[in-house]
């Protein structure tokens, strides 16, 4: 079946955000984090406590790409044809830039960002960049594949939840830190009391990471609820499905102070498409009422899906971007 244009020009901008997205996060990891020795969570944590073990003889690339290979193929065998394309394309290009951005970023820019303004600064910048990746790469529907797969695998076995099994992950490898020789960039080797506050550092970066990824997906996933009275239903019904590509329903009323019939339009959208549909219903009638709720949870068509359950597994509810 050919591809409509819509639909390739979707995948495309779906590929470019991934890829913004990775570039977000390997930018706080080669700019702020690894600069000063801090270590995270995940593949990406024992990648970063392997090269300031070897002097950055076996970059954090090259250890987060074969881990990550590992994962995927054994992710494959177990858990099936989960993990697509956008995983295989974003764990590609995360490795990459984790290998080549550290040398490109001039010596005085890390400097002045990251070295100049404190350890602490450093992991808060650091874990909002790369919070911010991560959840630009999950809402189009990409991975960094990691530790979440391994807990999935988990998952699937053993009653254990994937959030707690990724937390107590996190927090094994940032405190197997104290347990491996740590060397700065000059190659002198840290002393005991900078690798606790190293690891102090670690759990602050991981409390970032989650909250600002929690924040962009709940944000670019949110949606809202519109109630649209108006004369010029018909036209704002045909201007929303034509031009956003939104479905519409027509409820029939009658207002009780004037007593007269009226039709009232519900329409469910993205809150990010929100201010484009109220620029489009005023175009067409100012004087239109307008009506918008938040809504906690749309499962349906473009919107999010629930999964029938899997013999062995809880109900999984998994989120479309």
């Amino acid at each position: 079946m050919p591809l409509s244009k819509k639909t390739i020009l979707t995948g495309i901008k779906e590929y470019v955000l991934i890829a913004l997205g990775i570039l977000l996060y390997v930018t706080g990891w080669s700019l702020f984090l690894i600069p000063n020795n801090l270590v995270g969570g995940g593949v990406s944590g024992v990648a970063a406590i392997l090269q300031y073990a070897t002097q950055g003889h076996i970059k954090i690339g090259t250890t987060y790409f074969v881990v990550n290979a590992i994962l995927l193929v054994i992710a494959l065998f177990i858990l099936g044809k989960g993990f697509g394309g956008k995983t295989v394309f974003a764990v590609i290009m995360a490795s990459i830039g984790l290998n080549v951005l550290q040398d490109l970023i001039p010596a005085g820019i890390i400097q002045a960002l990251a070295l100049d303004n404190g350890k602490l600064m450093s992991t808060i910048m650091g874990g909002i960049l790369v919070g911010v990746g991560i959840g630009m790469t999950m809402s189009q529907g990409g991975s960094t594949g990691g530790t979440d797969i391994i807990a999935l695998i988990v998952n699937k076995y053993r009653n254990v939840s994937p959030g707690r099994m990724i937390l107590w992950m996190d927090v094994v490898i940032i405190l197997s830190s104290l347990l491996v020789p740590s060397y700065s960039a000059e190659g002198d080797l840290l002393p005991w009391t900078e690798k606790i506050t190293t690891v102090v550092y670690g759990f602050i970066l991981v409390v970032v990471n989650s909250t600002v990824l929690d924040m962009y997906i709940s944000g670019s996933r949110q949606s809202v609820q519109l109630f649209i009275l108006s004369k010029k239903y018909k036209e704002i019904a045909d201007a929303i499905t034509r031009d956003l590509h939104r479905g519409v329903t027509v409820l029939d009323g009658k207002g009780w102070y004037t007593q007269t019939p009226t039709e009232v339009l519900m329409v469910l959208t993205r809150k990010s498409d929100l201010s484009m549909l109220l620029r489009l219903v005023k175009s067409i009638d100012t004087g239109a009422f307008l009506s918008v709720s938040s809504v906690t949870g749309v499962y349906g068509k473009g919107f999010d899906r629930i999964k029938e359950k899997v013999k062995g597994q809880k109900d999984i509810i998994s989120k479309e971007s």
